[in-house]
This record gives structure tokens, sequence and C-alpha cells, in this order.
């Protein structure tokens, strides 16, 4: 049995959790409303204040769906209650990040600003050379995150770029002239 899987889910207070047909599952919470297809092949049960996530047989396929299902509904339920953050630091002289309304500035070093607008669902806080996104859907954010990342990636040499808060970025050592 996958370990992943067999764990129930608690729903906590204030949380409601709706499986429709075709194992559509809406989660209501204090932060927002998630909603989400998952595998019909799961059975999904709701019992006494928790959720239980079934495979039919011990195929390979079902194995990998089984954890997969019960961790998509677990970060759903997480995601309405607590929400979910991302921390990038942006590093480099010149560098910078501002905000105005929705729209997030970056001078990342090119011949113009870069602007990128927050998606549905999602905020974007700047403090300083920290970007902090926050939302219900640990999906969005974590995509959000990457796409802001992908402007400039931090490189090995000086470290400029825009990383995770928790990234450690490998350092190589420059060039040494001749004597």
């Amino acid at each position: 049995m996958s370990r992943i899987g067999r764990m129930p889910i608690a729903v906590p207070a204030g949380v409601t959790v709706e499986i429709a047909e075709n194992n559509k599952v809406t989660v209501k919470g204090p932060k927002g409303e998630l909603e989400r297809v998952l595998p019909s092949e799961m059975t999904i049960k709701q019992e006494d204040g928790q959720i239980l996530v079934t495979r039919p047989n011990d195929l390979k396929k079902m194995k990998s769906l089984h954890g997969l299902t019960r961790t998509l509904i677990n970060n759903m339920v997480v995601g309405v209650t607590d929400g979910y953050t991302k921390q990038l630091e942006v590093n480099g002289v010149g560098y910078r990040a501002a905000k105005s309304g929705n729209k997030l500035t970056l001078n990342l070093g090119y011949s113009h600003p870069v602007v990128m607008e927050d998606p549905e669902g999602l905020e974007s806080v700047v403090e300083g050379n920290k970007i902090t996104i926050k939302g219900i859907d640990k999906e969005k954010v974590g995509q959000y995150a990457a796409e802001i990342r992908d402007k400039r990636r931090p490189e090995p040499y000086k470290g400029k770029g825009i990383k995770y808060m928790d990234e450690v970025i490998r350092r190589k050592v420059g060039k040494t002239g001749k004597k």
C-alpha cells in the first residue's frame, strides 16, 4: 500500500469538502474555494471529518495515482485554510523589483523593465529585494514564482539574478589572470 495514499486527510473546522461525480472535488474554506477533477479510478470517501482515498487494484499506475490523489486533496485543504507563500530574492547591482497595483516591475539589467501582471487569485508583495507570492493554489503559486525567477536566473559566478529564498547557488571560480 502507498504510505502517503493510506493516510487520512483531516478536515479542519470551517472547511467543507464536496465530492461530486467523476471525482470532482470542491474544497471551501476561510481563504477561498478550490475545485479539481481527480483521477476517476480512485475512490474518495468522506467519513467523520476525514477524507480517505482508496485504489481499485495494485497496478503500478494505480499505486502512483493513489499517493498523488491524496496529496492533491491535502494541498487543497491546506490552501483554503493557511494558503501558500513562495519567497524570491533579487540579487545584483542595479537589479530591483517594484510593485504598482497588480503589476510587478523588474529591472534586471536588460534595456527595458520587465513588467508582469499578477495572475488571478495570486498576490505579490515587494519588500526591498524580496518578492513574496501568496495564494491558495499551491500549483499556481509555484508556477508564478518560477516564471518570475525565469526572467533572470541566478548565475554561478557572482550570484546575480532572482533566486528562491531557500535556494543555494553553487558558486564557480572565475578566470585568473596570467603572471
